[in-house]
């Protein structure tokens, strides 16, 4: 059996193993001014009867999977070994693979796309949730996308109707709390846009996560950057705040405003700083802090609020007490992979390693570490 799809709706399993299903095609906002994923793309939404079939697909592909395990003497049981047979199998499409991957390696999880699935009528989300649940067996929880917005304007009733067909967790792209950030990225939404959405979603019984952007207001808006946002995220609870440190993208309009000196990037230090000033302002909410990727500088920094701030307070602050030279060659060290904790540096051997590279990169670009730094970041970007 070789499936294929045109429009690619059902994706590679994500890092966390979750099987990425599309209910709609690309953003219907892609003006934001420093996100690169969407440009030129047009939006559209899947209708019902091609997610349906999508749903299908999936169910048969899983029913032939263990078929395939039946005759192979496995029991009709998912396993690594079925999974390696079928990974090397000519003649199985590419999808046919990832859902084997996801029967296999994953928890269970199911991720809608792409930006914001919340936009299809509610009717038709409950009906494809509840076929994605009756018809894809082992799903432990089901995540979309969505932009305050468009929650906004669901009713708390259309919500609760969410979670109820099957929808268990809501990620929305918050960026900022502050009103001038938000203009200046063109997010299109306010501060109380998404105050209202985030109180929704968590009125509803739905698990939210926000994501916050570190260092997106620049050196103009950064403690207000700090303080809205953390004001925003006190009236909303959400379940995580996820942090997502800024990195301008080449070919983004933000880029071309800090070419233009229109923007003023903040340091490695100065973002650090201001996550400071961000998780000191939370107050009054249980949310759990996930520092989940790559381009944030202190992985460490992340736990649960109220139980675990003093510890990730005290994470940055050992940080910023660090001789700068320590705290850029950590920066080199993060940004090469090989560190994951400025308290690595006190091993002997690590330290030597990352002091060799910093000193073979000053000969080679002929400047000093503070100088490559920026440049080492656009380059892993």
């Amino acid at each position: 059996m070789n499936m294929s799809f045109e429009q690619g709706p059902i994706r590679p399993p994500s890092e966390s193993g979750s099987l990425l299903i599309r209910f709609t095609r690309n953003c219907p906002w892609n003006k934001c001014k420093f996100c690169p994923v969407y440009k030129g793309d047009k939006f559209s939404k899947r209708s019902l009867d091609e997610i349906l079939a999508d749903i299908d697909t999936i169910s048969s592909i899983i029913e032939d999977i263990r078929e395939k395990s039946r005759k192979r003497g496995y029991n009709g049981e998912f396993n690594n070994q079925l999974l390696q047979e079928i990974i090397s199998e000519q003649g199985l499409g590419e999808h046919y693979k990832n859902v084997a991957v996801w029967l296999v390696r994953s928890k269970g999880h199911v991720f809608i796309q792409d930006a914001n699935s919340l936009i299809l009528k509610t009717e038709d989300l409950i009906t494809a949730l509840k076929t994605l649940r009756q018809k894809v067996p082992g799903i432990t929880r089901i995540t979309t996308y969505a932009r305050s917005s468009t929650v906004s304007r669901k009713s708390l009733q259309d919500l609760q109707a969410l979670k109820k067909a099957g929808l268990d967790r809501v990620h929305i792209g918050m960026e900022s709390g502050s009103d001038n950030v938000l203009k200046l990225i063109n997010k299109g939404i306010t501060a109380q846009q998404h105050i209202d959405a985030g109180q929704k979603v968590v009125g509803s019984g739905l698990a939210l996560s926000e994501y916050v952007m570190p260092g997106l207001g620049g050196r103009e808006f950064s403690r207000e950057h700090a303080l809205e946002t953390a004001r925003v995220l006190n009236a909303i609870g959400p379940d995580y705040i996820r942090i997502r440190t800024l990195h301008v993208i080449p070919g983004t309009p933000l880029f071309e405003d800090m070419q233009n000196n229109n923007f003023q990037p903040l340091s490695e230090d100065e973002t650090v700083q201001e996550l400071r000033l961000f998780i000191s302002s939370l107050e009054g909410i249980e949310s759990t802090i996930t520092s989940d990727h790559i381009m944030n500088l202190l992985e460490e920094v992340q736990g649960t609020l109220p139980r675990d701030k003093p510890r990730m307070l005290e994470i940055i602050d050992n940080y910023l007490q660090l001789p700068k030279q320590d705290r850029m060659l950590f920066q080199l060290g993060r940004k090469g992979g090989g560190l994951r904790s400025p308290g690595e540096l006190k091993d002997p051997s690590v330290r030597s390693k990352i002091q060799s590279a910093a000193q073979s990169l000053e000969q080679q670009q002929g400047q000093d570490l503070e100088q490559i730094l920026p440049e080492l970041t656009r380059q892993y970007i």
